[in-house]
């Protein structure tokens, strides 16, 4: 048997080792794995089953040299240690599953200057689409954005301009509505309690949806408590502790995200308060994590998967619209009650 030279083993794999494989043409080749020309089924089965037993990865870059595009969707999301997020991302694969383009996650960690840089590394590797969560970016990243010429969706906010095509919900409106519960609930005492706002935009506007909520019935906030980084869990539970001490006569606190939200929950049912009666809660974005707590925690679903399918379909040209581009997609979110919100 002849000896295997290691240098061999090691290098890439070409068209004339799948054509060698195959018995056919590395023109037949290139044409099954482009996806492209008339070729036989039983040719096309013999390339592809060959290029399977090989591990024959196509050069995408080399193959995209003509187009200048590569069939990869950058996707840029603030984090992923946010249960929020994941949910996005999933719909979002789901979509593009058998739509020959590939999603290629970037994480920003909230910052303005790291959504600039991440964008700018995705883009010189000319991805045939861009979704970003949010509206607000630096101006070099909307000059980026506005001028790469290729379908981009901002999603999970419809609050303020798009670049070209935008999936999310209203957080001024979700605010709104929660804000509106709660006062016909009959709470007039209320705290907010959320993450910092100079870095978290969708928090920010679901404030201030929720305080004009408040100022129609003639009402205004009692107290705020911010919190940045760490256990949202615990964070939850060491602001609604220091909340509570200030104002021992308050009677509801809404949170920006359910996680901090499960965290004030768990303290109140530690220490015996009673909610809904004595103080009631609630939380936002609907995750799963809620099915598992004591009691359900009033919250509103932010819609993630469905934002990141209806994203994917507009990258890969399947929206129901049938637009190009330009597309406004704002989804409804549904308040659940649960058992933390009284019941009138």
């Amino acid at each position: 048997m002849a000896s295997i030279n290691t240098n061999d083993q090691r290098r890439a794999l070409t068209l004339r080792d799948v054509s060698e494989a195959s018995g056919v043409s590395e023109m037949t080749v290139s044409r099954v794995l482009r996806n492209r020309g008339d070729v036989s089924d039983s040719t096309r089965e013999r390339v592809l089953e060959a290029a399977r037993q090989l591990g024959y990865v196509p050069n995408k870059i080399a193959g995209a040299l003509a187009s200048q595009r590569v069939n990869l969707v950058a996707v840029i999301v603030p984090s992923l240690s946010n249960l929020v997020f994941p949910e996005v991302l999933s719909g979002i694969s789901e979509e593009l599953e058998d739509s020959g383009l590939q999603p290629v996650f970037g994480v920003t960690n909230y910052l303005a200057e790291r959504e600039e840089a991440v964008l700018y590394e995705m883009l010189s590797w000319r991805p045939s689409g861009v979704i970003v969560a949010g509206l607000e970016h630096t101006d070099a990243a909307r000059s980026m954005l506005m001028n790469a010429g290729i379908p981009i969706v901002e999603i999970m906010d419809v609050d303020g301009e798009a670049i070209d095509s935008v999936v999310g919900i209203s957080h001024k409106r979700a605010g709104l509505e929660m804000a509106r519960a709660i006062v016909k609930a009959g709470y007039s005492k209320i705290a907010f309690l959320g993450t910092k706002m100079p870095h978290d935009h969708r928090a920010r506007k679901r404030m201030e949806g929720f305080e004009a909520g408040l100022a129609e019935a003639g009402l205004s906030l009692t107290d705020t408590e911010f919190y940045s980084g760490g256990s949202a869990l615990l964070k939850g539970r060491e602001m609604t502790e220091a909340v509570i001490w200030r104002n021992p006569d308050l009677d509801f606190i809404y949170y920006s995200n359910d996680m901090i939200g499960a965290g004030g929950l768990l303290y109140c049912l530690d220490k015996g308060i009673e909610v809904p009666g004595k103080l009631g809660l609630a939380g936002f974005n609907g995750v799963d994590l809620l099915e598992g707590l004591p009691r359900q925690l009033a919250t509103m679903d932010a819609c993630r998967r469905e934002i990141g399918q209806r994203a994917a379909a507009i990258i890969a040209g399947h929206s129901e619209s049938g637009m190009v581009g330009g597309e406004r997609v704002e989804l409804t979110p549904v308040l659940a009650y649960g058992d933390t919100i009284r019941r009138v």
